[in-house]
């Protein structure tokens, strides 16, 4: 009886240890049941490095997320939708750019703000974009040199 309950014990503590693995988890990733949000729509020349459940960022501040992404067979551009929380308004002139964290980080969707007083409604398309930067391309640049030094 004394082995019984001291399993029970064990398997709670391992059960209680799990549930505050996945509520922290849940906070780390900014999932949460009660935040309510709305919809934008952009279409990227490039989005590489991004994908479904990618932060959305204003001035550095986390206010959304990658809600879906499909190739449009039309245009041959990567139409995204993302989600900014309630209560945040974007200018109607703003902008969306694919950003990078850093030289080794992850990248990111920025948010550009324009000065307009009008903002975008749930379901508006983000007209001014800036795909991804490709870091291969800008070392063959630097390494390859400028083709148009002037002549001496």
């Amino acid at each position: 009886m004394a082995e019984n309950k001291s399993e029970i014990i064990a398997g709670g503590i391992v059960l209680a240890v799990a549930l505050g693995f996945v509520v922290y988890a849940g906070k780390l990733t900014g999932a949460s049941a009660g935040t309510s949000s709305y919809e934008l729509a952009a279409s990227f020349r490039s989005a590489d490095g991004i994908t479904v459940g990618t932060d959305v960022r204003l001035a550095g501040v986390k206010v959304g997320r990658v809600t879906s992404m499909a190739l449009d067979p039309k245009t041959y551009r990567a139409g995204t939708t993302i989600s900014v929380a309630e209560g945040i308004e974007v200018p109607d002139d703003s902008a969306l750019a694919i950003s990078s964290e850093g030289l080794l980080g992850g990248n990111y969707v920025e948010i550009l703000p324009g000065g307009s007083l009008m903002y975008f409604a749930p379901g508006d398309q983000i007209e001014f974009t800036q795909g991804s930067v490709s870091l291969v391309s800008l070392l063959m640049k630097f390494v390859g040199g400028d083709d148009k030094a002037p002549a001496e």
